[in-house]
């Protein structure tokens, strides 16, 4: 993986780069879509290429792991063409998904024991091994092992955590090394910051990663209940510290006004399900605001879905039309409003990459969050 730094705003920190994998390039600042189980909920394929564009999407080690499992991807000759995707994919390494376990699972040293949410049977993931399926599931980009802390959290334990994740990280790149190739295409690691909501934890931990000297960073344990505030402040003090020359993926973020206050800091690459998960719920994300399609307000409305026209779906079906498949449980109303939120965030980190390489960002960005937070 190669990473270039085309520009940074004179004005804000904000930059626009290109990532180079095997599978394609990727323009940033990017948002990747979350296909949990390897499938964006309810959009196939060629509509996540085709229609909403996306250069790079994300899958979950924790999920696939247990369902379909690594002998069946590795049969298929890897995630790639296990679900018929040519673009890159990053996966997480589980660390968050067992952290939302906190009721099923032990933390120790060694690695961390869990208990199945689908049949109630033992796990065990170390940084071994969750290296090891990674490989074997077969992303561009895979990511350290990590301990994700709750919000709040004592500063010991938030200090202790941090430092199980140090050492955890050794390890994982020690079996990064040991482990070869299982498919034809390169496959890079990239080390998480943690540290919670403590300054001087973050930055003792991004001097750590930083000193590892991997081809991009991660930025973990926010977006996890914490005001938008001290999201911000943390992911400042971690991207003054951060390589220049590389790439910074602040994990789990989150709302448009997120993205664009990250991009601000000078974040490259985010993550979140909530364009498909509150697209499900019936919110529309727009360029002009929120709409909660499900309001008796748009029963009559029979302005197009979004004069923006972000994709096909926002010139084809109406306000009215939503609404209606929304009340009667058509799961056609889930697909249209995936399509539109998620076109609607790749052409907002975009738009931010052009006006970045523009020179104006910071009076386009000050515009838009204003907009963004309003409910229509």
């Amino acid at each position: 993986m190669k990473f270039k730094l085309l520009t940074t705003d004179s004005k804000t920190n904000a930059r626009a780069g290109q990532i180079t994998t095997d599978h394609g390039k990727i323009e940033t600042p990017i948002f990747m879509p979350v296909g949990t189980l390897a499938t964006v909920k309810g959009v196939h394929q060629r509509d996540l290429k085709n229609v909403i564009n996306s250069d790079i999407i994300l899958g979950n080690t924790y999920h696939l792991y247990l369902r379909p499992g690594t002998k069946i991807i590795n049969r298929a000759g890897g995630i790639h063409k296990f679900m018929g995707w040519d673009r890159p994919i990053l996966t997480d390494s589980g660390g968050y998904q067992v952290y939302s376990l906190s009721t099923n699972r032990k933390i120790k040293e060694n690695g961390v024991k869990f208990k199945s949410h689908i049949d109630g049977s033992y796990h065990l993931f170390t940084p071994e091994n969750a290296i090891e399926i990674q490989r074997l599931i077969g992303a561009d980009i895979i990511m350290a092992f990590d301990e994700c802390t709750p919000f709040p959290c004592e500063y010991n334990y938030a200090k202790s955590s941090m430092e199980r994740t140090h050492r955890w990280l050794n390890r994982c790149i020690e079996a990064n090394k040991k482990y070869s190739y299982n498919y034809d295409y390169e496959q890079t690691l990239f080390p998480i910051v943690q540290g919670s909501t403590y300054a001087e934890l973050r930055k003792e931990s991004a001097h750590f990663i930083s000193e590892k000297n991997a081809a991009g960073n991660a930025i973990g344990g926010l977006s996890v209940g914490e005001p938008s505030e001290e999201m911000y402040s943390m992911a400042y003090e971690v991207c003054e510290i951060l390589p220049k020359d590389k790439p910074r993926y602040l994990m789990g973020v989150g709302t448009p006004a997120n993205l664009l206050e990250n991009i601000a800091i000078g974040v490259d690459m985010f993550d979140c399900v909530l364009p498909t998960r509150n697209a499900r719920n019936g919110m529309i994300f727009t360029s002009d605001g929120i709409i909660n399609i499900k309001n008796e307000k748009w029963k009559s409305d029979f302005t197009l879905l979004d004069n923006s026209n972000y994709s096909f779906v926002d010139t084809d079906y109406t306000k009215a039309y939503l609404r209606h498949l929304f009340t009667v449980n058509e799961m056609l109303g889930k697909q249209i409003a995936t399509i539109h939120n998620l076109s609607f965030y790749l052409w907002l980190v975009r738009e931010a990459r052009n006006k970045i390489l523009e020179g104006n960002f910071r009076i386009w960005k000050e515009k838009m969050v204003r907009q963004l937070q309003i409910r229509l």
